[in-house]
């Protein structure tokens, strides 16, 4: 059969329902094979766009996502997004097209080495050099794409490869069970959780990405040991849990890391360095037992004492069921601590001045948001206020980037969350900066006749940055500038559109948004002014006697 029609044949064989994309002349052969699937093809305005799609894809699925461009600058507009799947464990096959191999037509015409180029940013890249290879690429692209740690894996289809006559044949889908924890190792671990004062969980990313929420809490039920989470963490136990303490949104400082700093032990599971550190590790302090389905990497802000490897939920459960002796143990601590962060984070949530505080918009959306509903986040200061003050209640309601932490995924990310989950209402909470770098994407979003609701937080600088600046005592220079008209430019795709005057306005437009169908634009003006005062200085000036 021809090499194109193998190709689709071998994604069907993966299950694949959705390719992203944009694409071109290389890829032709490949595109009049999806023709007759029952693979669905989401044309998008940019390629990034559908990298962020595909990534998004395989982080709420566990399973690949899948998105195509053509050769060169169609190929190198992936980068972003293959950075975004690798150092966010996020499965995701690429296909790119190229010139033909055999012969040349067009000497060196958008030639590009895609292949090196996608090296040090993917699990596997290959060009395909014989059609009758298609199949055992393709399977062993998702094998990698989903094993521990999960990642980005390329393919590129030449022209001339695509239109070869070669067999068909197609290798079938082979899972394969993650393998439990060493006995001795969980010994160890509960010897050290059992003599430890005060022990403390950690969740992480890589709980998230493996639906562990059931063993963890389990574990918390068992144990009564309190948890704090890191901002990709989030939700997968319940926040409204009298054990939660809250999230590790900054590195230290924090008021949580007053308590992080008293524990003698914490017990990490599913956090891995790649992810900014929820806290840094000093020689002969706290001990950390890492739980994950890898070693742990050793950096110089992390080196546990001891590493549990295999399957998070067989070894979190397993240590539930082992540990036995709780005499040792001292919570008194960790709970006045979980008072002065409640107290601390509630404190500007009924704020009505207008422009809105980032911690009274977490408040609402929050209020609004059913339990399942999702919010997406781009990259920007508010980042922090959300993973900070805003409760996750279910796993991967708050899908955001900690740890490349690129600007320009929100937008896709959420229409991506919409498509595959349209029983949910979906909130895509952007800055103005980070919703320009792909704003063209609303277009993909009216035509796929998605409900969405997209706030866009309008200070006309770059906040997170101007932040930054000012705590290092710089004046403010080179980060402002001016928006277009977001009701009109919204208005221009199709969306509805909404500017509101006043919190009450807000409130009350984002409870018309969540009830009624398109897309939905809310232009809200944000003040940023207490971000300094309060994540420079008082946190800096707090104490941790209490």
């Amino acid at each position: 059969m021809k090499a194109s029609d193998l190709f689709i044949k071998a994604l069907e064989n993966e299950g694949v329902e959705y390719i992203f994309g944009i694409p071109g002349e290389e890829n032709l052969d490949f595109l009049n094979s999806l023709k007759n699937s029952n693979i669905k093809l989401v044309l998008t305005r940019h390629e990034q766009g559908a990298g962020f799609m595909a990534a998004t894809y395989g982080r709420l699925t566990g399973k690949p996502g899948v998105c195509l461009a053509t050769l060169g600058p169609g190929a190198t507009n992936f980068t972003t997004p293959a950075a975004y799947a690798q150092l966010g464990g996020m499965p995701m096959l690429m296909i790119t097209g190229q010139k033909p191999i055999k012969k040349s037509k067009q000497g060196r015409f958008q030639i590009v080495d895609i292949v090196d180029l996608f090296h040090p940013i993917t699990k596997y890249t290959h060009q395909i050099v014989n059609g009758n290879n298609i199949p055992a690429m393709v399977r062993e692209a998702f094998r990698l794409a989903i094993q521990e740690r999960p990642g980005a894996v390329h393919l590129e289809l030449p022209e001339d490869i695509a239109a070869e006559d070669c067999e068909d044949r197609i290798f079938d889908v082979v899972g394969f069970r993650r393998p439990d924890s060493d006995e001795q190792a969980l010994k160890t671990a509960t010897k050290m959780i059992e003599a430890a004062k005060m022990p403390l969980l950690l969740i992480g990313a890589g709980a998230n990405r493996k639906r562990t929420s059931k063993a963890l809490t389990h574990f918390v039920e068992a144990t009564g040991i309190p948890f704090f989470n890191t901002q990709m963490g989030k939700g997968v136990l319940d926040e409204r849990h009298p054990q939660f303490l809250g999230t590790a949104a900054l590195s230290k400082n924090d008021f949580l890391h007053c308590a992080i700093n008293r524990a003698d032990l914490i017990i990490n599971v599913g956090h891995d360095v790649i992810e900014k550190p929820p806290f840094f590790m000093e020689k002969n302090r706290t001990k950390v037992i890492h739980v994950n389905f890898f070693p742990a990497q050793v950096d110089e802000v992390y080196f546990p004492q001891l590493n549990v490897i295999g399957d998070i939920a067989s070894s979190v459960n397993a240590l539930a069921n082992q540990i036995k002796d709780k005499s040792n143990w001292d919570f008194s601590y960790y709970g006045r601590i979980k008072d002065e962060v409640e107290s601390h984070l509630t404190k500007y949530s009924e704020d009505s001045r207008f422009p809105m505080l980032p911690q009274r918009l977490v408040h609402v959306v929050r209020e609004q948001l059913a339990d399942d509903g999702i919010v997406t986040l781009d990259n920007g200061v508010y980042k922090i206020w959300f993973a900070r003050n805003y409760k996750c209640y279910q796993p991967n309601t708050l899908l955001l980037d900690n740890a490349l932490a690129t600007m320009g995924a929100g937008l896709p990310s959420a229409i991506l969350a919409k498509l595959i989950h349209p029983e949910k209402k979906v909130i895509s909470v952007c800055g103005d900066g980070g919703f320009m770098m792909n704003s063209q994407e609303l277009e993909t979003a009216v035509r796929l006749d998605i409900d969405l609701v997209v706030i866009i937080l309008n200070d006309s600088s770059y906040g997170m940055i101007k932040w930054k600046q000012e705590g290092m005592g710089f004046d403010n220079f080179g980060l402002e500038y001016k928006n277009p008209d977001f009701v009109k430019y919204a208005e221009s795709y199709g969306c509805i559109s909404h500017r509101p005057k006043t919190d009450e306005d807000f409130s009350t437009i984002l409870s018309k948004c969540l009830t009624t169908e398109g897309v939905h634009v809310i232009d809200l003006a944000v003040d940023y002014s207490l971000n300094h005062s309060i994540l420079n200085v008082l946190l800096k000036e707090k104490s941790c006697i209490l």
